[in-house]
């Protein structure tokens, strides 16, 4: 299975290439989106400025091909690139969810770096095998808020936030899967099971 990570110039894309790889995926780094039309899925890594990425990101390329029906996975500021926009600055995200990015509250220390525990609200095949309450890992200073039945699990810090997102062909994630441990593990490997279909 080949992923195409897109690469705008942020992140460690090194982790994310090596968890991949772990589950027999081929990953490769484009810098044009329309290098991932013959692949299986597309990835938009996190970590880096919403404006920056949402400035230099090709946007129609991406929305035209999750409308397509391929796969399109978020992680981090991959997932706030999901919304319509984001509080930590100017710039449109690809609009595939209603709902924007906000900053994490200042009653808490800002970012939120390490784990945390999910609350599954809505059971998807992207969550099968984890346990409620299962820590995941966090390096973040936005989440997104937005409600709907793509909402699959929220995780709580200073607000109860959405955590993990799954809508037909596009799956988010807040968290970083690469860095989680097992259950950043079983839930990559979901995503890439329903990848393949």
């Amino acid at each position: 299975m080949r992923v195409c990570i897109l690469n705008y110039g942020v992140g460690n894309l090194y982790s994310l290439q090596a968890a991949l790889k772990r589950e027999n995926a081929d990953p490769q780094l484009v810098t044009n989106v329309r290098r991932a039309r013959s692949a299986d899925a597309l990835l938009l890594p996190g970590v880096g400025n919403f404006r920056e990425v949402a400035r230099k990101v090709q946007r129609e390329e991406i929305r035209d091909l999750a409308e397509s029906g391929k796969p399109l996975i978020g992680i981090c500021l991959g997932l706030q690139l999901f919304f319509e926009s984001s509080e930590e600055g100017s710039g449109k995200g690809l609009g595939l969810f209603s709902g924007q990015a906000k900053r994490l509250p200042s009653t808490v220390k800002i970012p939120q770096i390490g784990w945390n525990t999910l609350r599954v609200t809505n059971p998807n095949e992207i969550v099968e095998g984890i346990a409620n309450e299962s820590w995941v890992y966090y390096i973040h200073s936005y989440y997104p808020e937005t409600s709907g039945d793509w909402v699959v699990a929220t995780s709580k810090y200073g607000v109860e936030y959405p955590t993990l997102i799954a809508r037909k062909n596009v799956f988010g994630s807040q968290f970083h899967p690469e860095k989680s441990g097992k259950t950043g593990r079983t839930i990559l490997r979901n995503i890439l099971r329903l990848v393949k279909r």
